[in-house]
C-alpha cells in the first residue's frame, strides 16, 4: 500500500465485508474510522454514534420554539423540560400569526421597515400598495352635518352591514336604533313639557289680573273666533270660554287658549304660538 515517495498514500475501508483500498478515503466525524467512498456516510458503515452530533428539532406547538433533540436523552424528557423552563405562549401569537398586507392576492408580510399607514382609509399596507389608488382607497371620511340622529343612523348601518356574518348583527342594531330613537323623544318631551310650563304660567298670570295690558286703553287682543277685540287676555280668555266653549256637544272638545310668556298674546295653536317667539321675540 503507497509507494516509496508516499508510504501512508491509501487506506483500506473499515467494513469487513469491503476492505477496499481507496487512495483518497473518508474520515467519519463521529467513530473516527475510514470509509471508502461508498460507505462514507452513517447509515452505510452503520455508526454507533450517529446520533451524536443529530440536530433534529422539533416546533413546540404551544410557543412555536425549535425545541432540540439530546442525542441518548428520551424525548418526552427533553419535551418535559422545554415546557417546564422556557416555554411561552404568548410567542406563538407573534410567531404564527404575523400582519399581511389586506389587499386581496399580496401575501407581503408587514415588518418595521415596508409598512405604510394610508392617511384616508387609515389602514397599514406594504411598499407595493402604499398609493390610494394600489390598495383602492375610499378617501378621505366624510364630516357628519345636519341632524345627529343621521350621522347615527348611517354608522349603525355600516356597523350592520359589516356584522352581518356574526351572529348578534341584528341585536346590536335593533339596540342602537331603539336608543337613538329613545333619546330623541326624551329631548321632544322634554321640550314640551318647558313650553306647557311657560304657557301656564303665564294664564295664571292674566287670570289674576297681573297681565299687561295697553296704557292707551286700546282693544289690542282680537278673537280668533269671531271679530271681538279685548284690552286684556285676561277678557279675551274669559269671553273665549262663554261664547265659543264647545264641550257641552258630543264629539267635540274645548277650546284651548295658549298666550306668549313675554308679551301674554293668545294661540290656539302651539306651533303658531312657538313661531310668534321666535319671530318677534328672538327665540326667547
Amino acid at each position: 500500500m503507497g509507494t516509496p515517495e508516499f508510504p501512508d498514500l491509501g487506506k483500506h475501508c473499515s467494513v469487513e465485508d469491503c476492505r477496499q483500498i481507496d487512495f483518497l478515503p473518508f474520515t467519519c466525524d463521529r467513530c473516527k474510522k475510514v470509509f471508502c467512498l461508498e460507505h462514507r456516510s452513517c447509515t452505510k458503515h452503520l455508526c454507533p454514534n450517529a446520533n451524536q452530533q443529530d440536530v433534529t428539532v422539533l416546533v413546540c406547538p404551544l410557543c412555536a420554539k425549535g425545541v432540540h433533540l439530546v442525542a441518548n436523552e428520551d424525548p418526552n424528557i427533553t419535551w418535559e423540560s422545554h415546557v417546564n423552563s422556557d416555554c411561552d405562549p404568548s410567542n406563538y401569537q407573534k410567531t404564527t400569526k404575523k400582519k399581511r398586507c389586506p389587499v386581496s392576492g399580496c401575501k407581503e408580510t408587514l415588518t418595521f421597515s415596508n409598512t405604510i399607514r394610508c392617511r384616508d382609509c387609515t389602514k397599514e399596507h406594504c411598499l407595493k400598495h402604499r398609493f390610494g389608488p394600489d390598495h383602492k382607497c375610499p378617501g378621505p371620511k366624510k364630516t357628519d352635518s345636519g341632524f345627529p340622529f343621521v350621522g347615527l343612523l348611517n354608522r349603525s348601518q355600516k356597523r350592520e352591514s359589516l356584522s352581518k356574518n356574526s351572529s348578534n348583527g341584528s341585536s346590536w342594531w335593533g339596540s342602537s336604533l331603539l336608543t337613538a330613537a329613545s333619546s330623541l323623544r326624551a329631548s321632544a318631551e322634554a321640550g314640551v313639557q318647558r313650553l306647557s310650563n311657560a304657557t301656564t304660567q303665564a294664564l295664571q298670570k292674566a287670570k289674576d289680573g297681573t297681565a299687561r295690558s295697553s296704557s292707551s286703553g286700546a282693544l289690542v287682543e282680537q278673537c280668533t273666533q269671531c271679530p271681538a277685540r279685548f284690552s286684556t287676555i285676561s277678557a279675551l280668555i274669559e269671553h273665549a270660554e262663554k261664547s265659543h266653549y264647545r264641550g257641552t256637544q258630543p264629539g267635540h272638545d274645548r277650546v284651548t287658549m295658549d298666550a306668549c310668556p313675554n308679551c301674554s298674546k293668545g294661540f290656539r295653536d302651539p306651533v303658531s304660538l312657538v313661531e310668534h317667539v321666535e319671530r318677534d321675540h328672538g327665540g326667547s
